[in-house]
């Protein structure tokens, strides 16, 4: 387990695409992150958290080419309005892996206002960044805090400070015709 003072160090990003999981803050909260399009690290992601295996995880994007799913026009542009910033939105998935939609038809996608977290993730691609919490318990608002949750179980901190604003990030369903719901 080794930790970071930085999200961009060369290291995480070779961690990650080896299958690794580790804790970053994001742009809302610390999350644990994992490739979106490795189903083994996502999984080991649930089972850390001891997450429900029907809840859906938040995907990062860096930019809205990195979504799995293409969205409608009409929600393509709303999108390209919200972000990047503390947005969470939801669309429907077609082509997104069922690891990641876990039956739910859609998937909560994010593109963080966080410069240094969007330069790993388009060294990266897409991560799943549920927060660094076993489910029940409160999020971590610092690294050291997870390191209290998971211990030696990921393969990664990175030391983003304290969480001072720990409100969620908004979150929005934008549907096929651009229709928009407020969820949070």
């Amino acid at each position: 387990m080794k930790v970071f003072t930085t999200v961009n160090h060369p290291e995480i990003a070779r961690l990650l695409r080896a299958g690794g999981i580790g804790v970053v803050r994001t742009d809302t909260l610390y999350g644990v992150v994992a490739l979106a399009s490795d189903e083994q690290a996502v999984e080991r992601v649930y089972r850390l958290k001891g997450r429900d295996d029907t809840k859906s995880p938040i995907v990062l994007i860096a930019k809205l080419s990195q979504l799995l799913d293409t969205p409608s026009e009409p929600a393509a542009e709303l999108l390209a309005d919200v972000w990047p910033g503390r947005v969470s939105v939801i669309i429907d998935a077609h082509e997104a892996p069922a690891w990641l939609e876990r039956g739910n038809g859609s998937v909560a996608y994010r593109l963080p206002a966080d410069d240094a977290l969007r330069d790993l993730l388009e060294v990266t691609g897409p991560l799943i960044a549920p927060s660094a919490n076993p489910q029940g318990e409160p999020p971590a608002m610092t690294w050291e805090e997870a390191r209290a949750y998971f211990g030696d179980q990921v393969d990664f901190y990175v030391d983003g400070g304290r969480v001072v604003d720990d409100t969620p990030s908004q979150l929005l369903r934008i549907d096929e015709a651009g229709e928009v719901e407020r969820l949070r």
